[in-house]
Parts: C-alpha cells; sequence; structure tokens
C-alpha cells in the first residue's frame, strides 16, 4: 500500500489533498501542525513512502519536520508546500532535504503528477536496494564509487549519505564523466518529462550535494559549474 504522511494546518486545504491521494490510492496519515507529524512518523516507525509538508505550521515548521524525517531516513520522499512568496524557504526546503516543492494554489493533477513521480522513484529505488545488500555493479571514478545496487556512494571509502535524488544525480554525472549536462537535462533525467518545476531544484541539489562531496564547497572540484548552461562531472 502507497502510504504517505500528510502535515497541514489549513483544515479544508487538507481535506482537498487527502481526498485525492485516496481517489489515487494511498493509504493517508494526517496531522494539523508540525509536532503531530513527527508524532505520527514515530508511531508509525517511519512505515511512509513520501511526506508531504507545508512550511507555515504551528508548533514546528515543515522546515524543522523536514530536517527531522531526513535525519531518520534518507529514502523518504519529502514535497514541501510553500506560498509564492516564500522563495527562500523553497531553497532552505531543498537544502535541508526535501526533494521537491509544490506552490500554492496547485491544481489536483499538478500534486498527484509530484506525488506519484517521488513515490515511483522511492519504490524503485527501494526494490534495488533490496535486491542485494553486497557489492554488486559499481560506478568508479576516482576517489568516488557509486554502487548501483546497494544505491550507496564512497569518497576515499568513506560513505556519503545520500536523498535518492542525489543518488540519481549522481548516477547521472558520474556515468557522463567529462560531459557538459544542462539544467534541462538533469531535470528531465531526474524529475521526469513531466515534471511542473523549474530548473532552480537542480541548481540547489547541486548546492546540497556539494557540501557532502567536495572539500571545498564554495571551489568545487567535482560538481563544478558550466556557466549559462549547467554543470560537468570531473572525477
Amino acid at each position: 500500500m502507497k502510504r504517505i504522511l500528510i502535515a497541514e494546518d489549513e483544515a479544508s486545504i487538507r481535506d482537498f489533498i487527502v481526498i485525492n491521494l485516496k481517489r489515487g490510492g494511498y493509504d493517508v496519515v494526517e496531522a494539523e501542525n508540525g509536532r503531530e507529524a513527527i508524532e505520527k512518523y514515530d508511531e508509525a516507525n517511519g512505515d511512509f513512502d513520501v511526506a508531504l509538508l507545508d512550511i507555515m505550521m504551528p508548533e514546528l515548521d515543515g522546515l524543522e519536520v523536514c530536517k527531522y524525517l531526513r535525519r531518520k531516513s534518507s529514502t523518504i520522499g519529502i514535497i514541501m508546500l510553500t506560498a509564492k512568496s516564500q522563495e527562500m524557504d523553497k531553497v532552505t526546503g531543498l537544502l535541508v532535504g526535501a526533494d521537491d516543492y509544490v506552490i500554492k494554489p496547485f491544481s489536483p493533477s499538478e500534486l498527484m503528477a509530484r506525488i506519484d513521480a517521488i513515490y515511483r522513484r522511492v519504490t524503485v529505488n527501494k526494490d534495488l536496494a533490496d535486491k542485494s545488500k553486497s557489492p554488486g555493479d559499481c560506478v568508479v571514478s576516482g576517489e568516488f564509487v557509486l554502487n548501483l545496487r546497494s544505491r550507496t556512494l564512497h569518497k576515499n571509502s568513506v560513505p556519503i549519505e545520500l536523498t535518492q535524488v542525489e543518488f540519481q544525480i549522481m548516477e547521472y554525472f558520474m556515468s557522463n564523466s567529462g560531459v557538459s549536462l544542462s539544467r534541462l537535462e538533469i531535470l528531465k533525467r531526474v524529475w521526469g518529462d513531466a515534471y511542473y518545476g523549474d530548473e532552480k531544484v537542480v541548481d540547489v541539489n547541486i548546492r546540497r550535494l556539494r557540501m557532502k562531496i567536495e572539500d571545498d564547497p564554495s571551489n568545487p572540484a567535482h560538481l563544478t559549474t558550466v556557466w549559462g548552461y549547467g554543470y560537468k562531472w570531473t572525477p
């Protein structure tokens, strides 16, 4: 069963979302504030595929909940609900571990498309990881080893924890070493052709990856910028 945790303090919006999620075949657990979201996550022992979090909530805001969930799980898909005026919050949400964001007001079709895309990615990656916990097919690039079966990344034999989105970005780059990849190419490869959002989500995820893999994130040696175009991977 597809399980999703939704945290939204406005009852009318939450009810609207829940109706559409249930129609889409999701098992929905609701929370009306951030603290309740964390409590319900812990009560279920983290048994969720996706979490949908409003940024502006009482008790604890969506950003704090996002950080908590990401500390607990690198596999759960996290989508932030934001208002148009919350530009910095959108970026912050991606930096602290969210996979995507949806801007209010949104259409049911847009929301469901984004949730379904995250769910598919999460379940595919879980299936691949469950097939083998032992070393399997690997992509080796300089000091980095990406294990495609266990879905792990090591740098000089030291593990680097990645979200599922980050793993897919690294897989794309390391499989195309030395090739300049446009933001649009990365967006389509990782988020899919039907993605409704803009290319900024790519930039924020690259910033997040640099903080994890680069010795000096402000002067990257591996994930370098191709100005006006995109990015390139250099071992």
